[in-house]
């Protein structure tokens, strides 16, 4: 039988003494580079799919904006909340090793469940597997977050190697930060720059690249086996506490009045012991503080949600490059490695100058910087309203007319402002705002003002008007002379952010229309219609050109957000195309964007870094794994907020959904100031041998015999 001490250190030389009684120097655990990397690449993983989920969900699962975002934080919300079961399983059964590996299997088939579902040739329902991807990414992610750094840290002896852990923990902390850089930016890249089935796009590559990465960090994470220091399981505090509080709960109940105590929680001692119940008290005391911690993450967690869909309403062209939507994410990571030297350099330095020195006035401040953060993004759409399409509200409908004929048109109505215009050749009329009840109808005359045979004529009708409609009517050749066609419009921008647009075709004969992506390596036609007036059809930003019966009629680029009409048209037996700006393109750059991304990320760090090293040195050595579980729970609840206000759909304008979270977090920080100045922390006692057997639990009591009345005796004399 092998000896179990050479077993759980095989990763450095243990503490031993050399025949003259001095210590030897412990090496760096070999263990370690393993976790590293396997920490690197479930990352990678996780933020990857993460970065270009939502793109996914609306773009590719034709989901809206709201119900990506509620399915996006619903994910975010069940990774969280598995940190706890991941935890209990891994202290109360499984073991760490155990649990990171297999939960790593369950995380592995979920990337597979989505990138099989996202192969359009494979005729699966995308949908039920991206669901089932989602929840079991949810649970292998969330169930081996709380065990892998931990599992790091047991590979180290203490106190001899606490300088070595130290580096460990920042060198785990800068693997998370890197996975997530490098693939914030490289998946958008593999989604957009990648052709694949016959898309535009390729979002199993996507996906799939991060699901490799997963499969080889399982692959290092077991050729380390053989020089890990595996513990068995020890119990799970967190269902401890958990039992130590109902037991006071329930006690409480029955003895309140015939048994008072100085804290309720004293009720449960005689069952698990004094020091498990000082503990337990230390712990809520700290826990009273997390109160309005979720508020941070319902902020911070928008960040793949709301200010995505965000950048999809900007543009991204920088003219050497153009940015992504998804990939602004990158931004976050990038700042993290940059502020934590900085904040220890620069700017703690400097806020202690201005009396701020206490954790818990940082985290407050950290809490002020996400509200801050909301406030510059409520800002950034309301500059982003200026160039999205007007729609029309109630009371009102809206009028376009697309003059189709190479003649210059005088249109006389009776539509109130504008009994008499003129509408020039190959142009557009339009009305945003015309007040109708219902149904409204409104005659014109339509005379022509140019030269020649093709324009003579006079042609009378009605334009027929509903409420919250836009009509549009299209001026060509029918039949006859010269006529009207009318058609229901669309001029909102896409929710892809892509270009729409619409072919008008005024033909003697039905043409082919070729639109031939030429922004590519390899030209290609992308879309081929019919002259009439056609269907809006979405399509790529890109620069086109326009081919009518296989002659070149125009090369034109159709960018970011704009909704266009072309119109195709014979002249002297010569195909013409004539393009019209029906909605302006994303005008504002997404650079606009940074400010948001640094304000927000220089809270993160203030505020998450600052509240966890608070939470672990105010609570007991016992009790420091469930306040990790609790600190999770928060980001849970976060994520949980955004889901109800976004199911909520209270506002019809996505600045005050900013607004209101602004407000929120402002607010909430002033909660969390009031609980700052009230808490008083409770000092940690220390047990000796004695102080423990006493106040063991009861059923630790029975195991050992302390119970007998003999015992109890002797110790008393």
């Amino acid at each position: 039988m092998s000896d179990p001490s050479k077993e759980d250190t095989p990763s450095a030389e243990v503490d031993t003494r050399d025949v003259e009684g001095e210590v030897k120097k412990l090496k760096y655990p070999r263990s370690i580079p393993f976790i590293i990397s396997n920490e690197f690449c479930e990352r990678f993983n996780y933020y990857g799919m993460r970065t270009v989920l939502v793109l996914y969900l609306t773009r590719k699962l034709d989901f809206d904006d709201d119900t990506a975002t509620v399915l996006y934080h619903t994910f975010t919300t069940l990774v969280y909340f598995m940190c706890v079961i991941g935890a209990i399983i891994a202290d109360s059964w499984l073991g760490k090793f155990r649990t990171i590996l297999y939960l790593s299997i369950v995380y592995t088939i979920g990337s597979g469940c989505i990138t099989l579902g996202a192969i359009p040739t494979w005729d699966l329902d995308a949908r039920a597997m991206t669901i089932a991807g989602l929840l079991l990414i949810a649970f292998g992610s969330g169930g081996i977050k709380p065990c892998v750094a931990a599992f790091g840290g047991e590979q180290f002896k203490l106190p001899e190697q606490a300088k070595y852990l130290a580096l460990f923990f920042s060198m785990f902390y800068f693997a998370v930060n890197s996975g997530s850089f490098v693939s914030t930016m490289v998946t958008p890249i593999l989604r957009e720059d990648v052709k694949c089935f016959d898309d535009d796009d390729c979002f199993p590559l996507a996906f799939g690249v991060p699901g490799v990465l997963m499969v080889i960090s399982i692959i290092i994470f077991i050729i380390g086996k053989p020089l890990y220091k595996i513990s068995a399981p020890a119990g799970n505090m967190f269902v401890k506490v958990s039992k130590c509080i109902w037991t006071a709960i329930r006690t409480r109940s029955r003895e309140k009045s015939i048994n008072p105590r100085e804290h309720w929680l004293d009720y449960s001692e005689k069952r698990w012991g004094r020091q498990l119940v000082d503990e337990t008290r230390i712990l809520l005391n700290v826990l009273k503080l997390y109160i309005p911690l979720p508020v941070f993450w319902a902020l911070f967690d928008q960040q793949g949600s709301r200010w995505t869909f965000q950048a999809t309403r900007m543009d991204g062209d920088l003219g050497f490059w153009t940015i992504k939507p998804d990939q602004m994410q990158v931004i976050n990571p990038l700042l993290i490695l940059v502020f934590i030297p900085l904040y220890e350099v620069a700017f703690y330095p400097l806020l202690s100058l201005i009396g701020i020195r206490r954790p818990l006035q940082k985290l407050t401040l950290g809490g002020i910087f996400a509200g801050l953060a909301f406030v510059i993004s409520t800002i950034v759409e309301i500059q982003l309203e200026d160039t999205y399409a007007v729609l029309p509200k109630a009371g009102e409908a809206q009028l376009r007319i697309f003059n189709g004929l190479n003649c210059d048109y005088r249109i006389q109505t009776d539509i109130p402002e504008h009994a008499d215009f003129t509408l020039q050749r190959m142009s557009m009329f339009e009305e945003k705002y015309i007040s109708v009840q219902g149904v409204a109808q409104y005659t014109y005359t339509l005379t022509s003002t140019s030269p020649g045979a093709d324009c003579a004529g006079t042609v009378r009708g009605e334009f027929r008007l509903a409420e919250e409609k836009q009509m549009s009517y299209f001026i060509r050749k029918q039949a006859g002379g010269v006529g009207m066609l009318p058609y229901e419009d669309d001029t909102e921008k896409s929710s892809k952010g892509y270009p729409i647009y619409r072919v008008l075709g005024n033909t003697a004969t039905n043409r082919t229309v070729v639109f031939r992506d030429i922004d590519t390596s390899d030209p290609f036609d992308r879309h081929t219609n019919g002259s009439l007036v056609y269907d809006l059809v979405e399509s790529y930003p890109s620069e086109y050109e326009i081919f009518v019966d296989g002659k070149l009629t125009l090369t034109y680029e159709m960018r970011l957000g704009g909704v266009y009409a072309f119109i195709v048209s014979d002249t002297e037996d010569n195909p013409m195309t004539t393009p019209i700006i029906v909605t302006d393109p994303n005008s504002v750059n997404m650079l606009w964007l940074i400010p948001q991304y640094v304000v927000m990320t220089l809270g993160e760090v203030m505020y998450s870094i600052t509240g966890l090293e608070f939470s672990f040195t105010q609570a007991p050595e016992s009790m420091k794994s469930v306040l990790q579980g609790c600190w999770q729970l928060t980001v849970a609840v976060g994520n949980l907020i955004v889901v109800i206000v976004a199911e909520a759909k209270i506002f019809d304008a996505q600045k005050w959904e900013f607004v209101l979270f602004a407000g929120l977090m402002f607010v909430d920080m002033g909660l969390f100031s009031i609980l700052a100045w009230r808490y008083k922390a409770i000092p940690l006692k220390k047990y000796d041998e004695d102080d423990a057997n006493a106040t063991l639990p009861i059923e630790q009591k029975e195991e050992h015999g302390l119970d007998n009345p003999a015992f109890k005796k002797a110790s008393d004399e």
